[in-house]
């Protein structure tokens, strides 16, 4: 995963499961996995422990390595 900064202080996020928190300015952040290509919010699909991702605005399946994710 691509690191991640905060969008207050612009240092590191450290990264857990679906969140991030900055170290800075102690604030913690939900994470949104985005398309590469047009930005869009994508679906997460999860079954028998894995995860993948979908982008409804037809790019398809989206690699983990390719997926952006954006603090909100």
């Amino acid at each position: 995963m691509k690191n991640v900064y905060c969008p207050d202080c612009n240092a590191a996020l450290e990264l857990c499961t679906g969140s991030g928190r900055c170290a800075a300015c102690h604030k913690d952040y939900r994470l949104e996995a985005r398309c590469p290509v047009c930005q869009q919010p994508l679906e997460v699909l999860k079954a028998c422990g894995a995860v993948d991702y979908f982008c409804r605005n037809g790019h398809g399946l989206i690699s983990k390595k390719r997926v952006e994710f954006t603090p909100v």
